[in-house]
């Protein structure tokens, strides 16, 4: 079938982006015609600056300022030629000093992301191969994807997981003539660092280990000459390290440098290292100002500029230690975050502390999982001891009323960083008037009030519903076994506002992936069937297909009963420990979009949904001019004269086993082809019961003779639908032989007779579900696109699969 479209990762953070920025905490503006480092200007108010990564406030420094504008009046505001050619004349002095601090060779760029793109493909030769921690930084997660190109393979492996390193670097060893293992040396969001004792050790067990380590945040607040956290735990640079470091954010300039001991890789790097050669040159003030942080650097204030710092950084560690505030990760880096868990909850904090007389930093989905949402704060030379005690004060008034305006707990947020839980206080309603009628079997909701809510569409009626709970049940292999959960949110009146269905059960993690990487995955899950699966709390079942959630929005508290519901699925979540959640089958809608990006969600595309709303025509002779023009050319060359082919069947009940087997066995070939919504394989336990329930039928193709050769009542196609209500005809899933279905067209007549047949029994429309929308479309279906929001635990499957594609 044709390939579904995917959703592009850009679209996805430009919608997370849109809303924060509506919410007054992205992308800002400072004010004021000056700045000092100690307070910065937004929205006409003063704020103490908590979100600076110049720790050392060396940029406010007078000997770099002095430096920058001396340079500007000798040499001018740039020097425009590459490096290839010329240097401006300060440049030798740069490389000498850096040389010095490094005590080693060097090589000066633009800046990290640009030094990134010129060291990586130099370095990483065609031979080798990358593996990526997931959280390493965007910049060199960019630049190792530019090497796909080349052929080299990148793997993913979860944050700091040394044991997940070592089985990709067994797995690697034998194809490969170096690995590299690219990592952070502290981390921009958490502040957590690299294990680097245990990665030497992993270096020293498999000598093909190379690594990779980007320092640009641990650089000049730790290490001899301010070189680095990296540097102050190895002491000096292996051949087998490349490493990164910043003239810029500490270091008070503008730049980076790449450090490399291994004079053959240096010298490929220095000579022609793609940006590297052909971008502009730093300026000169930058290049002066680096030069003279460099001096400072290099004498003994560096260490005192370090202990001023720590100072800082212990004070608010031990003022921390006296709250209940989440902190995520505690050491002696200036990084400190603070979580918040939902977008909406960090979004009322952050501008509560605005509102108090502090900025502070909110971070956000993809920078971190958008259930890790958090408040980023650092700590530099510039803050002082009273209104560093004061941000705490603030934040141990203002984060629990955070909390209480958007309807979350501290031990919810603490759940969602592996926090240790506090004493659990009483949970409140969300609003004291609603009815929540939970259960976990659709025979405890009345089949009239379900039927008038959500029975009118798909398979999901109350029949289907227990149809479904019964087949799903005692079966052999884990994914063909559901848990029901349904939620029924009434207001104080009894007035239903929502209703919806769930069910726990495994899922493919690739299930809307590209194909290209479904394909890949397929091929490992033949020794390990289970390769990237995990159990999924999702809207509907991986069975149905529709609005699998009635949402009166005329109801003044909807927004609430959203929120309730979700709180009861968080309960689940904790429950069965599941990997993801998921709601589903959603056409565009901007409010609920921002209710679900700020409660946690990733909105991601789904494939269109394909129906024919209205079955207007009297007779099938009308049908025809029920379609446009084009279409009408299309069914009169590619389906009306292939009918002629075929003898049709409806099967309203069968018990005929060799009969049923063979209905699977087409389903079968098609769900081994269908890789655009990648799912496992439904249980022939279903099909037996569909052939034995009223509501089931199967519409059936059988070639006739004169067109197989002499052969007869061998079917090529059938067509699985459930009778909704007399209201929608539902072909759920589709069987075809595939030696049979281009030459006799059978996937476009059973789209034509599932149209026959829905027009005969007299239904209203019909749902014909996900995919090849565009030959439904021909027949005349309606296209109505879909989305679904995401929950994870983690980026890390949705990364992995992002590397995965195209490698």
């Amino acid at each position: 079938m044709a390939k579904i479209k995917h959703n592009n990762f850009l679209d996805t953070v430009n919608e997370v982006f849109t809303d924060a920025k509506k919410q007054g905490v992205l992308h800002l503006y400072a004010e004021g015609d000056h700045f000092t480092g100690r307070k910065i200007k937004v929205k006409q108010k003063d704020l103490f600056h908590f979100g600076t990564t110049g720790y050392l406030g060396l940029e406010q420094d007078k000997r770099l300022k002095d430096a920058a504008m001396d340079a500007i009046y000798k040499y001018g505001t740039q020097f425009p030629l590459s490096k290839s050619y010329i240097s401006n004349p300060l440049y030798r002095k740069l490389e000498e000093k850096i040389t010095q601090l490094y005590h080693a060779p060097i090589i000066i760029t633009k800046n990290s992301t640009l030094g990134h793109l010129g060291v990586i493909p130099s370095a990483v030769n065609d031979g080798d191969a990358i593996i990526l921690d997931h959280q390493v930084h965007w910049s060199v997660q960019s630049a190792a994807n530019v090497l796909k190109t080349r052929s080299v393979p990148i793997e993913m492996i979860r944050h700091s997981n040394l044991d997940m390193l070592e089985d990709k670097i067994k797995k690697l060893s034998s194809k490969y003539k170096k690995i590299w293992y690219m990592a952070d040396g502290v981390y921009s969001m958490y502040g957590d660092v690299a294990p680097l004792e245990e990665l030497m050790q992993l270096c020293n067990k498999y000598p093909q280990l190379h690594l990779y380590l980007d320092d640009v945040h641990g650089m000049s607040w730790a290490g001899k000459h301010g070189t680095g956290y990296v540097l102050s735990k190895l002491g000096e640079l292996p051949d087998n390290i490349l490493l990164f470091g910043t003239l810029s954010k500490t270091f008070g300039a503008s730049g980076a440098v790449a450090v490399c001991t291994h004079k053959k890789r240096y010298h490929k790097i220095k000579t022609f290292g793609g940006p590297l050669t052909f971008s502009a040159q730093l300026e000169p003030a930058s290049v002066a100002a680096a030069i003279a942080s460099a001096n400072i650097h290099l004498s003994p204030e560096i260490y005192m500029l370090q202990n001023e710092l720590l100072e800082r950084i212990t004070l608010f560690n031990t003022l921390l230690a006296n709250t209940d505030l989440p902190l995520v990760e505690e050491n002696n880096s200036p990084v400190f975050y603070i979580g918040t868990g939902m977008p909406v909850t960090g979004y009322n904090f952050v501008n509560r502390l605005m509102k108090e007389g502090f900025f502070v930093n909110l971070g956000i989905f993809p920078a971190v999982p958008v259930k890790n949402t958090g408040v980023r704060i650092t700590i530099s030379r510039h803050n002082q001891a009273e209104e560093i005690k004061s941000l705490v004060e603030a934040m141990v008034y203002h984060y629990p009323k955070a909390l209480e305006d958007t309807h979350t707990t501290p031990d919810k947020v603490r759940k969602a960083f592996k926090l240790p839980v506090l004493e659990a206080l009483p949970k409140k309603k969300i609003v004291e008037e609603f009815h929540v009628k939970y259960e976990t079997t659709i025979q405890n909701i009345d089949k009239k009030e379900w039927n008038k809510l959500m029975g009118r569409q798909g398979a999901f009626d109350w029949d289907g519903l227990l149809f479904l709970e019964n087949v799903f049940t005692q079966n052999e292999l884990p994914e063909n076994n559901w848990d029901f959960h349904y939620i029924i949110i009434k207001d104080a009146d009894k007035t239903p506002i929502l209703a919806t269905f769930f069910t726990y059960a495994l899922w493919k993690e690739d299930m809307l992936a590209p194909v290209s990487v479904s394909i890949k995955l397929e091929e490992t899950r033949k020794k390990d069937p289970y390769h990237l699966t995990s159990y999924v709390l999702g809207m509907g079942s991986p069975f149905t297909e529709g609005a699998h959630l009635y949402l009166n929005k005329s109801h003044p508290h909807w927004k609430l009963a959203m929120k309730q519901m979700l709180d009861k699925l968080e309960d689940l979540e904790q429950q069965f420990n599941s990997n993801w959640m998921v709601l589903r089958d959603f056409e565009h809608d901007d409010q609920l979009s921002q209710l679900c990006h700020q409660q946690g969600f990733i909105k991601t595309v789904m494939p269109d949904s394909c129906q024919i709303l209205d079955l207007n025509w009297k007779t099938m002779d009308d049908y025809p001019d029920s379609l446009s023009t084009r279409s009408r050319k299309h069914f009169k060359k590619d389906i009306q004269p292939y009918e002629a082919h075929f003898k049709i069947v409806v099967y309203n009940e069968t018990t005929d086993q060799e009969q049923i087997d063979k209905f699977y066995e087409l389903y079968s070939n098609v769900n081994r082809h269908n890789l655009a919504l990648n799912m496992f394989p439904l249980p022939k336990k279903l099909f037996a019961m569909m052939s034995q329930h009223p509501n089931w039928e199967f519409l059936t193709l059988y070639l006739k003779e004169e067109f197989n050769k002499g052969k007869s009542h061998i079917p090529v196609g059938v067509m699985f639908c459930y009778k909704n209500l007399k209201e929608t005809y539902t072909p759920a899933f589709i069987g075809m032989d595939y030696d049979y279905k281009d030459e006799h067209q059978i996937y476009r007549q059973l789209l034509y007779q599932t149209i026959k047949r829905a027009t005969k029994l007299g239904f209203k429309k019909i749902d014909f579900g996900m995919t090849a929308s565009f030959e439904k479309k021909k027949v005349g279906a309606t296209i109505i696109p879909k989305a679904a929001y995401i929950q994870a635990k983690d980026n890390f499957s949705l990364e992995l699969m992002g590397v995965m594609e195209n490698n």
